[in-house]
């Protein structure tokens, strides 16, 4: 049978051969309800399915680690929201057992999140796999997951939950296939982390059968379904070359002629300091802060934030630690901050604009960072959320340095930073580029919106025009930008990135050595040729394609270079 070949969006790097093992598809609710005698005793079955459920998301997330078990964790809260609890006792004492309690009951909130869109849209396929799991445990089935035939396989699934994706065993899971899913989703994000092949939003997932064999590429989103034996070879030989490169990666992050670009981590907080302990990495670039304040009741404490900022600074003493301050919004709410609804939380009061409403939650955190910077030898700096203007910009300095800080940055996330890059340098000290939202606002594709998620490639030929136009204002004022976007995790883009000016990538720990090993293997110069042969694709598949083709010795560009 002659081989088929389909694409998707590539999410993590990576190349492997194996054959298909469908995730088993979830439990079905009985077509009508059972008869409930005690609706007390009814409720307390439905509370205690979703207390087992949380409990072993929590068991999970313990052995897990890192980003995996903040997300384990944050999916436990919402089993045991007492709004859920009281939404299920509440049909169930309108006469609904209580796996159709549970099912009506978050399809509810499902349909809020849905509504809200942006972060907390992202928060419904954790929802949907609570829904399984706590109904699989009421009707007595098999818990759904990860399958095990025996043998490492691809695993192919319509949609991944993050309990399924953060325990995944590497030597088990050779690649990841799904038929949903973005650039941002948690499967994206987990399979980066652990370092497994993943191809999302492939359609072709969909007519995928056990024991199909299957060559998957999630360095550019390609499958290939029956590959013949040269391509399992180029395969083979293109994964051994890979895995020499990551064990020869060591040091700082530089060009093959030695041209600087400062290689940092992602964090979300100090349970990823040990994630992100990878030899070389010179630092975080992006340090986020929400951990400290979503899901509770008041904000935290200004010695609370002291404390666990120092914790992270101390571990990456002598490195630089670039804070973001608080992301929230609407799509975010921060239940001691007056946040009303908004029509569209995206485009609403979030980041760096929440300061508009509630100034002392920013000053607050800033005295927070510097008090902490204070103690130790991190290299600190702050950076600001959704900044558009250079006004914004120059006001987020003025203040952050009022309160101790000395090294100040804005992120760089929608058109209108880029295109004010010149003007806003001249307030900040640096930019970082966040990818995944500025791909979001210039392409105006909710980055959520899975049949989208071509349209938030960060290869797409406007997204790449910005970039130079951010790293062309970097040059002209000698002061850093940088990427801390996924785009920063793809070894061939941050080639691109490079060229066009970039100076630091941030990224997850894992992605880290490819990126390093990359770049290694390039001089500047080719970096600005593959940078000038992205900008004239007229697409992001043939930005993509045209780059991958260099790189491997098969275009004219860098070979020259």
């Amino acid at each position: 049978m002659a081989s088929l070949e389909h694409h998707g969006l590539g999410v993590s790097a990576g190349i492997a051969v194996g054959p298909v093992a469908r995730l088993a598809p979830g439990p079905q609710l009985p077509a009508h309800d059972a008869p409930v005698a005690d609706t007390a005793a009814e409720a307390r079955r439905a509370t205690a399915a979703l207390e087992a459920v949380a409990a072993d998301l929590e068991a999970r997330a313990a052995t897990a680690g890192g980003e995996a078990a903040d997300v384990l964790t944050a999916q436990a809260l919402m089993a045991r929201d007492p709004m859920l609890a009281s939404g299920i006792a509440d049909r169930v004492t309108g006469g609904r057992d209580a796996p159709h309690a549970v099912d009506a009951a978050l399809a509810e909130h499902r349909a809020a999140l849905v509504a809200l869109g942006g972060y907390m849209a992202e928060r419904v396929a954790d929802l949907d796999d609570l829904r399984t799991r706590a109904i699989a445990h009421l009707l007595g089935v098999p818990m759904p997951g990860v399958p095990d035939p025996g043998h490492p396989f691809v695993l192919v699934a319509t949609d991944l939950a993050p309990a399924d994706t953060a325990t995944l065993d590497r030597d088990r899971v050779v690649a990841i296939v799904t038929e949903r899913g973005g650039p941002t989703d948690h499967t994206a994000i987990l399979a980066k982390s652990l370092g497994i092949p993943a191809v999302v939003a492939c359609a072709a997932a969909a007519g995928l059968h056990d024991g199909d064999e299957l060559l998957v590429d999630g360095g550019v989103g390609r499958i290939v379904v029956g590959p013949d034996r040269a391509q399992v070879a180029d395969a083979q030989r293109a994964a051994q070359e890979l895995a020499a490169r990551r064990a020869g990666s060591h040091g700082p992050g530089r060009t093959a002629d030695g041209h600087p670009v400062r290689l940092l981590v992602n964090i979300g907080g100090p349970a990823d300091v040990d994630s992100a302990g990878v030899p070389g990495a010179q630092g975080v670039g992006l340090f986020r802060t929400e951990f400290l304040f979503l899901d509770r009741a008041t904000a935290p404490t200004r010695d609370e934030q002291e404390a666990l900022y120092r914790e992270v600074f101390t571990a990456f003493a002598g490195r630089r630690v670039i804070v973001r301050t608080l992301d929230v919004g609407a799509d975010k709410p921060l239940a001691y901050v007056d946040q009303p609804d908004e029509a569209n939380p995206a485009l609403g009061v979030r980041g760096l604009r929440l300061a508009r409403r509630d100034p002392g939650l920013l000053t607050e955190q800033l005295l927070a960072i510097a008090a902490a910077a204070a103690g130790t030898d991190a290299e600190v700096g702050v950076m600001a959320p959704m900044v558009a203007t250079a006004a914004e910009a120059r006001d987020f300095a003025a203040v952050a340095r009022e309160h101790g800080i000395d090294r100040v940055g804005v992120m760089v996330e929608v058109p209108a930073a880029a295109l004010c890059a010149t003007e806003i340098l001249q307030h900040v000290d640096f930019v970082s580029l966040g990818t995944n939202d500025l791909a979001q606002y210039t392409l105006g594709a909710d980055r959520l919106a899975g049949e989208l998620a071509d349209l938030l490639d960060p290869w797409q030929p406007a997204v790449l025009r910005l970039v130079a136009m951010v790293g062309e204002a970097g040059l002209a004022h000698d002061k850093p930008v940088g990427v801390c976007g996924e785009a920063a995790s793809d070894p061939e883009l941050a080639l691109v990135l490079t060229g066009l000016g970039v100076s630091s990538l941030s990224m997850a720990a894992a992605c880290l050595p490819d990126v390093r090993a990359t770049l290694a293997a390039h001089t500047l110069e080719q970096c600005r040729a593959l940078a000038q042969l992205a900008l004239a694709a007229p697409s992001a598949p043939d930005a993509r394609a045209a780059v991958h083709a260099a790189v491997r010795g098969e275009g004219a560009a860098v070979a020259s270079g």
